[in-house]
């Protein structure tokens, strides 16, 4: 089974009319995803790519049941959309845009907290079940459904990752894009844990970067669970120099335990499968499931 987004998600784009949402809702429409409408303040009433456009977020969820949104949303305005989004019961929460103001997301993840929803993200290329829904910007002809789970911060990771996996003939359930920024919302490990506890995936891909401790907390975490399923993991940014941020701004490396090199001696010690190379992740996965 695939985990967060499934056929059965009722989705809806939050800056449904804006460029960026128009093009990538079209995507997700191609693709077979549910999409029940969106979201444009002053549009309500409309119809856009043929799906209805609301004014509000409660109004999407009481008029067209919708549980699941994906969010396009300028950054000084995208910690408010995120806190409507789950004021008005939306169960899972994807936002796409980049650069939301630390200060912003610090207060968004604490009006969440408590509430029974997931954000995902931000900074991130979405979650995608391939045959399912495609929720985010990822090309979905990359992504054949399987037994393999994906882990990552990394968006272009994650679409090479899932091309090896295919490439050796198995298939992905569910590849979650958690993010760049330094807050998120679901962690590695909170990623790795939904994986692991879905019957379908056999094999989870965990990709990290430098900076921070989410790679270190999830193979802990996975050693603690006694290894239930073979993770093949890989860390971006092993020769990044030290003290400057490399592409996304959680990607920074401040003490020792933050580099690759570190990271990676983690993650061994607790069973993980490391690869040196991010074409390795594919030929790995073949052989733990082999």
């Amino acid at each position: 089974m695939s985990v967060l987004v499934t056929k059965d998600s009722n989705i809806i784009v939050q800056g449904f009319t804006g460029s960026e949402g128009t093009f990538h809702a079209s995507q997700m429409i191609a693709y077979g995803t549910n999409v029940v409408g969106g979201v444009t303040p002053g549009k309500g009433g409309q119809t856009h790519l043929e799906k209805p456009v609301f004014n509000t977020v409660a109004e999407a969820v009481n008029e067209v049941q919708a549980d699941t949104s994906i969010i396009f949303v300028p950054p000084a305005f995208a910690a408010d959309a995120i806190m409507e989004a789950a004021e008005a019961g939306i169960k899972v929460i994807i936002t796409i845009t980049e650069g939301i103001p630390v200060n912003d997301m610090a207060k968004a993840m604490e009006y969440v907290n408590g509430k029974d929803c997931r954000v995902v993200a931000p900074n991130c290329p979405g979650v995608i079940s391939p045959d399912e829904a495609k929720v985010g910007i990822m090309p979905g002809f990359v992504f054949k459904k399987g037994n393999v789970g994906i882990v990552s911060k990394s968006g272009t990771l994650t679409y090479e990752a899932s091309d090896q996996v295919v490439k050796e003939g198995y298939g992905i359930t569910t590849a979650i894009g958690i993010g760049g920024d330094p807050i998120i919302g679901t962690t590695t490990k909170d990623a790795v844990q939904l994986l692991m506890e879905d019957v379908e995936t056999e094999c989870i891909v965990m990709i990290g970067e430098i900076g921070g401790q989410l790679e270190a907390d999830a193979a802990n975490w996975i050693k603690s669970q006694g290894n239930p399923k073979p993770v093949v993991g890989f860390i971006a940014g092993e020769t990044a120099p030290k003290g400057r941020t490399m592409g996304h701004a959680g990607a920074i490396v401040g003490g020792a335990e933050y580099t690759a090199e570190a990271k990676k001696e983690i993650m061994k010690s607790c069973g993980i499968h490391v690869v040196d190379s991010p074409a390795a992740i594919g030929k790995t996965v073949a052989q733990v499931l082999a």
